[in-house]
């Protein structure tokens, strides 16, 4: 269903892969929406629960607070939720729809599904899947058959779908190899309900670049000329 007579509104931005304190603050002074935290061992950004609850601490009202996690055991989930206090759950693995549904009712926390646009993916189905599974949202990233995110690269914006190719709204979120110098350019060819990045705005591995961060929030919220949104 389109929303072309539903008014514009701000593209939602979410800084992942924050690790300290100053880049925290960094994306909360530029805008962003949510930050993001990644509770995955292998990936250089991984943080503990301990050190997000100090991280979450800088956090205000109204800016959610991310968990990142992949393939995680409902056991692991529920102690880390025991130490930190996460707004939204963000699953970057394997998990299926049943999966996902069941996390969130255990631990009774929203929850987004990211999906790699695999080239033989039927997208649409997918994204069904998980909604009707209960996801808020599905995250959209490039495909890469070993790392689970953080690829640094982009996929074909134009497989990107449309509001037509669902029967209602739904929120989608753009990821993957965006920077400050194309996010806009991305925003303006999806039309996506939000963006997301992490290495897009770093000076190394989960050290951020404040200046990054605050050109790519500004780009991605600048005004656009589309008032076809995702929205909920």
């Amino acid at each position: 269903m389109s929303n072309s007579s539903s008014p514009s509104t701000s593209t939602r931005v979410k800084i992942c892969g924050l690790t300290r304190v100053v880049d925290v603050q960094a994306a909360i002074e530029a805008g962003a929406d949510a930050v993001g935290f990644v509770f995955y061992p292998p990936s250089p950004r991984a943080v503990t629960a301990a050190h997000v609850a100090t991280l979450i601490s800088y956090v205000p009202p109204f800016v959610q607070a991310v968990g990142l996690f992949v393939n995680v055991g409902a056991h692991e989930l529920q102690d880390i939720l025991s130490h930190v206090s996460l707004d939204l759950l963000q699953f970057h693995g394997d998990e299926t729809p049943e999966q996902c549904q069941q996390l969130g009712a255990l631990t009774g926390k929203r929850w987004i599904k990211a999906l790699q646009m695999k080239p033989d993916m039927n997208i649409q189905t997918e994204i069904k899947n998980y909604k009707d599974a209960g996801a808020s949202g599905v995250l959209l990233d490039a495909w890469h058959p070993d790392l689970h995110g953080g690829t640094g690269h982009a996929f074909d914006w134009k497989r990107f779908p449309k509001p037509e190719d669902f029967d209602a709204p739904f929120a989608l979120i753009l990821a993957g190899g965006l920077t400050p110098e194309n996010v806009a350019e991305a925003i303006e060819q999806t039309h996506a309900y939000a963006v997301d990045v992490s290495g897009g705005v770093e000076a190394s591995k989960g050290i951020k670049d404040k200046q990054a961060i605050e050109k790519f929030v500004a780009q991605a919220k600048r005004p656009s000329q589309h008032a076809e949104r995702w929205r909920h």
